[in-house]
């Protein structure tokens, strides 16, 4: 992994904890982030949650890299703070919604898949200016879900945490 690579593993797994199976989260179980149903689509549709509490590391860094930090290109991503807002947009809201939240952001055609138009307006040139745009329109998201739906309130604390904490990892 690259120093980048580690740095946002470090930063997911200080963020992700153990198993979970909150009653108002919509994704159902998960272990250190991931849903039963993700980690179906990566070892079989007959994993159970009980499969889903053992998962290994291994297991965990290959949906990570494979389904989130390449999904979202962040390794074509040059700036690194950018790179783990994007990665943590699509970690929480899935690749192709967040892709096209930051397309939209960014103004880009909101397609879900990241090309080169897509990638030059993330690497553009004031990336402090970028990086604050896309990290309020997160903070903009966050409190659009609750407001569509209150049960979501008793995430929303947590939610602003993680993303304020984005703005430390590399300063």
């Amino acid at each position: 992994m690259t120093p980048r690579e580690q740095k946002i593993v470090k930063f997911f797994k200080k963020w992700e904890g153990g198993y979970s199976n909150h009653p108002a989260d919509k994704g159902g179980p998960t272990m250190m982030g991931i849903t039963l149903k993700t980690f179906q689509s990566y070892y079989g549709p007959d994993k159970t949650a009980a499969d889903l509490k053992k998962m290994t590391e291994d297991q965990w860094l290959r949906i990570f890299k494979n389904g989130y930090y390449n999904k979202m290109k962040c390794g074509q991503i040059e700036d690194d703070s950018t790179a783990l807002l994007c990665c943590d947009m699509g970690w929480g809201s899935g690749p192709v919604t967040a892709i096209k939240k930051i397309q939209a952001c960014l103004g880009c055609q909101a397609d879900g898949i990241i090309g080169p138009k897509t990638l030059a307006a993330v690497n553009g040139k004031d990336r402090k200016a970028i990086f604050e745009k896309l990290w309020q329109m997160r903070k903009a998201w966050f409190e659009a879900i609750v407001k569509a739906n209150p049960s979501q309130k008793v995430f929303l604390k947590g939610w602003l945490n993680r993303l304020n904490d984005i703005k430390k990892v590399f300063k």
